[in-house]
């Protein structure tokens, strides 16, 4: 065992220090996002009208649900980072997760309008496209901004751990995709002249939405129930443990937004000192620390 080193006493809380550099970050960011989804909404929203496209019309719902995830993701980024108070002794991370499953369920609920209004389009009397040309062009400056947005959006996110800005990337990352589906499925109306290609370009649209929006409400909404770190995570902070020595048991972990938490039992031997035990505690702490963000340790210390 390390000797002499730091330590809590029976159990110790480590706050995490708050930065508000990063969280001024994560709002700038999530506010980028908020005006990218306003322009492009507007833009979406003309050429569907003027082409009578119910597969742009339906980029433009899709937006419409970016914009208000990117609403979503503003707030709940502002409030994720406020220090721990008296009624939220454990700090305010999940609001993360929790708005990253309103995300997903509003991309849902926006997939299914989708379908209905292209199923419509389908079964109903014969339509017209004009313009499909100026359709094309938005599309493919929607594809352009949702890339470049999104990737600022990830970056962020993988640089504070938040939940919610790769929640609002993951939305963009997929609108690049069904703004470029939707463009090629206007560019083959354009060469073949089959419009009932919109309304199915339309229902595909939907359906990766559906795909998407399932994968991030697992990824948001796990958390919430106290998951653990992944498997990979714990045997690597199992391997900082025996790297320092320590000797331990009931190694507990959880997740709540960007914020993780440790819970561990360890053993000295009894002929050292309370003071000894305390700076082999504070020196676990402080070394988990240096490797891990926003992290929080909890340290129940046993006699050999």
């Amino acid at each position: 065992m390390y000797d002499g080193i730091k330590s809590p006493d029976h159990s110790r809380k480590q706050k995490p220090q708050l930065i508000p550099v990063r969280m001024n970050l994560k709002v700038k960011t999530a506010r980028l996002s908020i005006i990218s989804n306003s322009l492009l909404i507007m833009l979406k929203l003309g050429a569907g009208i003027i082409s009578g496209s119910v597969s742009i019309i339906s980029e433009a719902i899709h937006s419409l649900m970016d914009l208000l995830a990117a609403v979503i993701a503003f707030f709940s980024v502002k409030i994720s980072d406020t220090p721990p108070d008296a009624r939220h002794p454990y700090g305010h991370g999940k609001i993360e997760n929790v708005s990253g499953v309103i995300e997903a369920l509003l991309i849902l609920a926006a997939a299914g309008f989708i379908i209905l209004e292209a199923v419509k389009k389908l079964t109903g009397k014969p339509f017209e496209l004009e313009f499909i040309w100026a359709g094309i062009i938005v599309m493919m400056i929607s594809a352009i901004v949702n890339f470049l947005v999104s990737r600022r959006l990830y970056k962020v996110a993988n640089d504070t751990e938040s939940i919610a800005l790769e929640a609002d990337a993951l939305h963009l990352k997929t609108d690049v995709y069904t703004s470029l589906g939707v463009a090629a499925g206007l560019g083959l109306i354009l060469l073949t002249d089959i419009k009932w290609l919109d309304p199915l370009v339309a229902i595909l649209v939907a359906i990766l939405i559906i795909y998407e929006s399932f994968r991030l409400l697992k990824k948001a909404f796990w958390p919430l129930i106290d998951t653990a770190w992944t498997e990979e995570e714990i045997g690597l902070l199992r391997e900082k443990l025996e790297m320092m020595q320590v000797n331990y048991h009931d190694l507990r972990t959880r997740v709540a937004g960007n914020y993780r938490f440790i819970d561990i039992n360890v053993v000295i031997p009894a002929d050292r000192s309370v003071a000894d035990a305390h700076r082999f505690c504070d020196m676990i702490e402080d070394e988990l620390s240096r490797n891990y963000k926003n992290l929080t340790v909890n340290i129940h210390v046993e006699p050999a």
